[in-house]
């Protein structure tokens, strides 16, 4: 009966099973919906032409690399607020909101700085004309939407970093929808719209990005948001705490970029091999999303977890709630990581259903391989989204940052450079060399975890400052 009673209370009490699934669960299904957004994305273009799914991946990473500085940034307001909320300071919420804005602002306006420079960036790379052609029109058109996709980032810290995450889950439900639908009219030319093959994946993008942004707006202006979170009167620019979110956002956000940058380098060494490879490498990702995602849902509700509690001033409480969310989602990868190595065709079916058979059949053998080393790396990808939300919820984005300075650099792209443009290395060299990326990042973030440095850290003021 102990053993029960022990179970109960880990399921039952602060920082437990219960309390982190219930933050945990709306979040994860809101991260789901971007991999659903991705996956179908990549299957449409998949039907579509061999040329458009492969253009799509690197030139999407490409996007989302130098997108993901300022995402990284301005989505740190969500520590911000869960730790303002725990501490009970409201006042501080939508003032750090806005900075998050800005930081938008100016990342929109450096990608419409871009969209001229595509065609130049591209032919440095090196592959097929017809992928090239393709990957300008995608990355161009993408650019565009690159403002209200950071702003929106931001703003869903609104609601997930005071512990809403139903909110967020429906804003993306909706916006996904929308994707999905504008994709199957744009890149076929269905319902008597016209046929844009890649640049209609890339306008339902944008389209569904704009959609969120004024979702989250117009909910953020709300009479009573403003009055008890001054969402509205907070709008002026902080200097004080504008540099506060870059000092500990700036770092978050360089960890993300060099996180998404080393693997879009990655893969544009892998197109280099050919077609094949790369069209391959792109549906064996797109797989992985499907699970990683979701784990990325826990980790945000790690992250927010861990910054409320320390408002509270309850670090013992925190560390609780990051082992809750490491068994959840350690059991979760487990069971996905089977099926990529026991039943893996029900993750290629459907990329292969309406896909040229001939075309396909040497992208499926190649795929089949890819996916053992996504079944081994995505163990070690839960410590990794577990243990570095743990410790950025805290404060620690420095650590992280360097972390992936070092190991992206030496472990993943100077090594990928030399095995596959100076060696003549194959698909399979490549992905070990990604496998031990993502197996030495989530042993790093684990011992720093355990090291215990992060309970002393905070982002907000020390001060109370009137609201």
């Amino acid at each position: 009966m102990k053993i029960f009673k022990i179970i109960a209370a880990r399921w039952n009490g602060e920082g437990g099973h219960r309390e982190m699934l219930i933050l945990a669960f709306p979040l994860i299904l809101s991260t789901g919906t971007w991999s659903i957004q991705h996956f179908v994305d990549r299957m449409f273009l998949t039907w579509y032409s061999t040329e458009a799914v492969a253009a799509a991946m690197p030139a999407g990473m490409l996007s989302f690399t130098i997108l993901s500085l300022f995402i990284g940034t301005a989505v740190y307001v969500n520590t911000f607020i869960a730790q303002y909320y725990g501490a009970e300071r409201y006042g501080r919420i939508g003032p750090v909101l806005w900075q998050g804005i800005y930081v938008a602002i100016f990342g929109g306006l450096l990608h419409l700085i871009l969209i001229p420079y595509a065609q130049d960036i591209f032919s440095i790379v090196g592959h097929d004309p017809a992928v090239q052609k393709l990957e300008v029109i995608y990355f161009q058109t993408l650019c565009l939407g690159a403002a209200p996709t950071i702003a929106s980032s931001a703003m869903s810290g609104f609601f997930s970093g005071r512990g809403r995450p139903w909110v967020v889950m429906w804003a993306n439900f909706l916006s996904t929808a929308l994707n999905l639908v504008v994709d199957y009219s744009l890149i076929f030319g269905n319902w008597g719209f016209p046929e844009l093959g890649i640049k209609g994946a890339a306008i339902g993008t944008v389209l569904s990005s704009c959609f969120l942004f004024l979702f989250y707006f117009l909910l953020f202006c709300s009479r009573s948001y403003n009055k008890l979170y001054r969402t509205l009167r907070g709008w002026p620019f902080d200097i004080n705490l504008f540099t506060r979110l870059l000092r500990f956002g700036f770092p978050n956000g360089v960890q993300f970029f060099l996180d998404i940058a080393g693997f879009s380098i990655f893969i544009l060494l892998v197109g280099r091999l050919g077609t094949v490879q790369l069209v391959a490498t792109t549906i064996a990702f797109n797989i992985n999303t499907l699970a990683f995602m979701p784990m990325l849902g826990c980790g945000i509700a790690v992250s927010i977890l861990v910054g409320q509690y320390i408002g509270k001033e309850k670090p013992h409480v925190a560390e609780r709630s990051i082992y809750s969310g490491f068994h959840i989602t350690f059991i979760y990868m487990l069971c996905v990581a089977i099926t990529y190595v026991v039943i893996p065709d029900i993750y290629i079916a459907p990329f292969a259903s309406k896909a040229d058979p001939v075309d396909f059949m040497p992208v499926r053998k190649v795929t089949l391989i890819l996916l053992r080393f996504v079944a081994l790396y995505s163990l070690f990808d839960t410590m990794n989204i577990i243990f570095s939300s743990a410790i950025k919820g805290a404060g620690d984005t420095r650590y992280v940052m360097n972390v992936l300075i070092i190991i992206s650099a030496f472990v993943l792209v100077i090594p990928s450079f030399i095995a596959l443009a100076l060696l003549d290395g194959g698909i399979y060299t490549a992905w070990s060399i990604a496998s031990i990326y993502a197996i030495l990042l989530g042993l790093a973030f684990m011992f720093r975890f355990l090291g215990g440095k992060w309970k002393s850290m905070r982002v907000i003021e020390d001060q109370k400052i009137d609201q």
